[in-house]
């Protein structure tokens, strides 16, 4: 009894003080840890990497959170949602429903774009059916339907005894004979017709050309205006659009209208009659009068390219088709064609490709040792879309037999195309797709949407065109757009225009005003997608929620933190709990409460080393953040920078995305540094352009590059290696030791045991992906799933090899006490110690360890392991191969996910690879790397289409004086700080 009493006390407590109370976390390396978080406050974990920190945030607070909530609804609602493990812990108190804004791309699906993730294109659908107007695409003039009343109002306001013609425009602009429909018209009761400009009683009409085109209008009925006419002008003109298909003219018999048209009445009569009467064109329709050209019922889903109703037949509301690059048939054009110049037959071993060689050259008289490029025009048109009627004489002989025929030739692309269309082979059509590229679709022009949806405008301006543009682009023109509408378009937009803009402000406030509305989701960086998620959450105006966010700063120039910064403060302003992990300085000088988690990583942290105001942390002399939060610690910088290096690597004219026909110079042999705000052109400049161009030349790549005229200073090159992100395994079964090698020895290691060797056993012995060795229950992976239906599927440590992977035999043999099963289950530093004495086994991980690793298993499933984590796995396997000195490495970003300490961990691997001659290009924000750096290229000066220039180029103090660049801005600071300490340089680099 006094245990409930004490227990309720304690909750009042905290209800109180308004925390978020944890006792006994346990989960991963968490040691038992105890903690109170303040509610409705914004809260950041620092710490090293590895030390708990998204074990805490995660996999504690937030599974907690929304399991819970998750738990509340009913089993129906359950089977939708995915539902977290408990995590180990022994209570949580004041806890509210949780929401996880993580780095993770939002959607590979092609049909999602950032319009359509934030709901910006949703509101815009709405906008252009409820206040759209089509236009004609043959004439540019509105369409417009109206019902018979309106027409009728329309022609009794004309002065009285005005004469009028009622006519049914039948046939517009198409040939025949219509001999059978004017017969029908008279059966019918109707006297005379208009045929081309000239009045005849349809008995004496003419006999018609079917050559030629012809006009024919029915005459319903000749009126004079006066105000009792409503009736029967209601009845003739609902005769005359049942004969047109819902279109009616009257023509003024005067050839005067009696007052003044308006305008758009007279310009279409203006060019349909240029030189007779004036005409009135009524529709029920949307209908073009000239062309015929119609749309339907004006409603949402015609704007969605997700939808058949508004998507493009063409390409399926893709926006791309599918085109065979004649560039990437074609890689090299200095190889000659014996040489293996067309990519797709320069595998093959079969000699048929080589006597279809032959005999084109004997034909067109050229020389199979000729390069690609010195052949004619029309040869090289010839070889790859074919001969057209030309036949050529071809022999065969494939060494049984041996034959002749005479015909044209298909064309290698011609055929490329044929046979993707014909075959049913997944694996041919992975080896022709190498072959093709994306281009905007010709029907639609990469607007995803058909003609129909296209036609209709807003402020003049279709909806794929406001979708492609920018969103700060996008927000100034919605702004605008009021002025463009009428009074009662206005009252109709103003609640789904206030939706836009808000939604579209919240983007910039997240620094995202580069992107465009149409860009595919699939193509946004981690820290972009998470970006537009919490941006949707701001717009969603929820309270009482707990968010926690990971890294959101990520892939953000030190100008943009502030606005997000801002952002984050006003989610906690709406009443918000927001726990943020984050290693950005201001990040944390900008916290509420801060919570350092260390001390080390991995069975080194876990630990609660300080806590509450940057205050504390600075006063905390067992806290490493507080150290360079203090400048007690810091990075530091080279007390010298090199010399100009001899050697410059430059691609010249680069012109993809945004990039303004920029020409960069890299230095080789040194440390550069790629810099600017979000947008400004730097993945186009170095990824898709400099890495796609040099990897083709170096690799044979054939994905193609961006669009740029030729890269110099290739010779002084051997390699080039792009370290990226993506993960190092797409199942399970891959893990850091068999990513890097360290797998193989461990293996052999274990097979030249006594035990192994006695009983036989090989190193395949030792794999958990081949039959032999492996617990065959599970098949290897530890685990069995068990499928739950409208729970979430349940993994179960597999009963018979409880979770080791192996069979009994295998873990029977043991070195020094551990079997293969307990070395996977080591973390890296661990199995450093276990290992010293084993040269080829400690040597990779001893580069494992120096790239800041130390705390992950030596056979941790490479699904679990963040980008920032596979990217140093791919770093640590780089160090291990031989170095050439010749070498370029690109890493995009490498300090995601790292602390301070950290961050000088990776530079001193990444200056090691320069000092061996070897040429280092990252993109990076971090001020840490970029004041360490040799050489810095900033780009912008903004995002999107105000970016990509190259604004600065030189030093670190050469572009902290510039004025134009912002990071130049915000480096003059960094390097002249008094905490900017300086180590000495090497003159490798020289």
């Amino acid at each position: 009894m006094n245990d409930l009493l004490d227990q309720s006390r304690r909750r009042v407590s905290i209800e109180g003080a308004r925390v978020i109370a944890i006792r006994g976390a346990r989960e991963h390396n968490l040691k038992n840890i105890d903690l109170e978080i303040p509610r409705d406050r914004l809260v950041v974990f620092t710490g090293l990497s590895g030390s708990g920190k998204s074990s805490l945030a995660f996999d504690t607070i937030y599974a907690e959170g929304q399991r819970r909530y998750v738990e509340s609804l009913s089993a129906y609602a359950r089977q939708f949602l995915e539902m977290m493990q408990k995590p180990d812990v022994d209570q949580i108190d004041g806890l509210s429903p949780a929401i996880s804004i993580e780095q993770k791309t939002t959607s590979r699906n092609p049909r999602s774009t950032v319009g359509t993730v934030t709901e910006i294109y949703d509101y815009m659908r709405l906008l252009w059916a409820r206040v759209g107007v089509p236009y004609s695409p043959a004439t540019g003039l509105p369409i417009e339907s109206q019902t018979v009343s309106q027409m009728v109002d329309r022609i009794v306001a004309l002065p009285e005894g005005t004469r009028l013609y009622l006519l049914a425009p039948v046939v517009r602009g198409r040939k025949g004979e219509y001999r059978k429909e004017l017969a029908d018209y008279m059966k019918r009761g109707f006297q005379r017709v208009k045929i081309d400009d000239k009045f005849y009683e349809i008995a004496e009409a003419p006999a018609l050309d079917k050559k030629y085109k012809h006009d024919v209008d029915v005459v319903v009925d000749r009126v004079v205006v006066r105000p009792d006419l409503t009736t029967r002008l209601a009845d003739s003109l609902e005769t005359a659009l049942k004969l047109a298909d819902g279109l009616a003219v009257v023509e003024f018999a005067d050839g005067a209208t009696g007052t003044e048209p308006t305008a758009a009445e007279r310009k279409t009569a203006k060019i349909h009659d240029q030189s007779g009467p004036q005409r009135l064109i009524f529709s029920e329709k949307f209908a073009c009068p000239v062309s015929g050209f119609t749309i339907p019922e004006i409603e949402p889903r015609l704007f969605s390219f997700n939808n058949p109703f508004g998507a493009c037949p063409a390409c399926g509301g893709l926006g791309v088709e599918q085109h065979i690059d004649p560039d990437l048939v074609i890689p090299d054009r200095d190889k000659s064609l014996r040489g293996g110049a067309i990519a797709p037959w320069a595998k093959s071993s079969s000699p048929y490709y080589t006597q279809t060689l032959l005999a084109l050259g004997k034909h067109y008289k050229f020389s199979l040792d000729s390069k690609w490029k010195d052949l004619p025009k029309k040869t090289q048109e010839a070889i790859l879309y074919g001969s057209g009627e030309d036949a050529i004489r071809f022999v065969y002989d494939d060494g049984l037999r041996s034959y002749e025929t005479r015909k044209p030739f298909e064309g290698v692309v011609t055929n490329l195309e044929r046979r993707w269309r014909e075959t049913e082979s997944e694996w041919a059509r992975e080896e022709m797709a190498k072959y093709f590229t994306d281009i905007p679709c010709a029907a639609c022009d990469g607007y995803r949407l058909k003609p129909e949806a296209l036609c209709v405008k807003v402020g003049g301006l279709h909806i794929g065109a406001v979708a492609n543009m920018s969103v700060k682009r996008a927000g100034e023109w919605f702004t605008q757009l009021p002025k463009a509408l009428n009074a009662k378009q206005n009252e109709i937009a103003v609640r789904v225009l206030k939706e836009i803009r808000e939604r579209l402000r919240f983007l910039v406030d997240v620094g995202l005003e580069y992107l465009t509305l149409a860009r595919a989701s699939g193509t946004l960086s981690g820290g972009e997608s998470q970006r537009i998620r919490l941006a949707s959450q701001i717009g969603s105006g929820l309270t009482g929620v707990l968010y926690v966010l990971d890294e959101p700063s990520i892939g953000l120039h030190q100008r943009d933190n502030a606005r997000l910064l801002d952002t984050l403060k006003r989610l906690r302003d709406l009443g918000n709990t927001v726990i943020v992990v984050e290693h950005d300085e201001d990040a944390i000088r900008t916290a509420d409460h801060v919570l350092d988690i260390g001390p080390g990583a991995g069975i080194h942290g876990g630990h609660i080393v300080a806590q509450g105001t940057v205050e504390d942390l600075t006063a905390n002399p067992a806290s490493l953040t507080g150290k360079y939060l203090s400048g007690e610690m810091a990075v530091t910088i080279p007390e010298r920078r090199p010399r100009n290096a001899r050697r410059t690597l430059a691609l010249v004219n680069a012109r993809g995305n945004n990039l303004k026909h920029v020409t960069a110079e890299i230095p080789l042999g040194l440390f550069t540094c790629v810099t600017g705000v979000s947008g400004g052109g730097k993945s186009t400049l170095l990824v898709d352009t400099l890495y796609k161009a040099i990897a083709r030349k170096l690799n044979g790549a054939s994905e193609a590059p961006a669009p740029h005229d030729r890269i110099e200073g290739l010779e002084h090159l051997d390699k080039v290696i792009d370290i990226d992100q993506s993960p190092i395994g797409r199942t399970p079964r891959s893990n850091p030791a068999t990513y890097t090698g360290a797998f193989t020895p461990i293996r052999e290691w274990f097979a030249g045991l006594p035990e192994a060797k006695a009983r036989g056993y090989e190193p395949g012995r030792f794999s958990f992906n081949v039959k032999g060795g492996r617990c065959e229950a599970c098949q290897g992976d530890g685990v069995i799933k068990i499928e739950m239906h409208f729970l979430p599927d349940v993994y179960v440590t597999c009963d018979v090899c409880k979770g080791k992977r192996y069979n009994r035999e295998t873990l029977e043999v043991l070195f020094k006490g551990k079997s293969i099963a307990d070395v996977l289950d080591m973390t890296v530093e661990e199995a450093l110690e276990f290992f010293k004495a084993v040269p080829r086994v400690r040597n990779v991980l001893e580069l494992l360890h120096r790239v800041g690793l130390d705390y992950i298993h030596v056979g941790q499933q490479a699904t679990t392991l963040s980008g920032g984590e596979a990217q140093r796995v791919k770093l640590a396997k780089e160090l291990s191969k031989r170095a050439t000195g010749r070498t370029l490495y690109i890493l995009d970003e490498p300090t995601t996910g790292l602390h301070f300490h950290d961050v000088k961990k990776l530079l001193d691997v990444l200056h090691e690879l320069v000092e061996q001659g070897n040429t280092v290009v990252v993109i990076e924000h971090n001020l840490d790397v970029i004041k360490t750096a040799d050489w810095i290229i900033d780009l912008g000066p903004e995002g999107g289409d105000g970016g990509g220039e190259i604004i600065a180029a030189g030093t670190p103090e050469d572009v902290a004086k510039m004025k134009r660049s912002y990071t130049g801005k915000f480096l003059a600071p960094a390097l002249t700080r008094r905490d900017a300490k300086r180590r000495p340089r090497t003159e490798a680099a020289e």
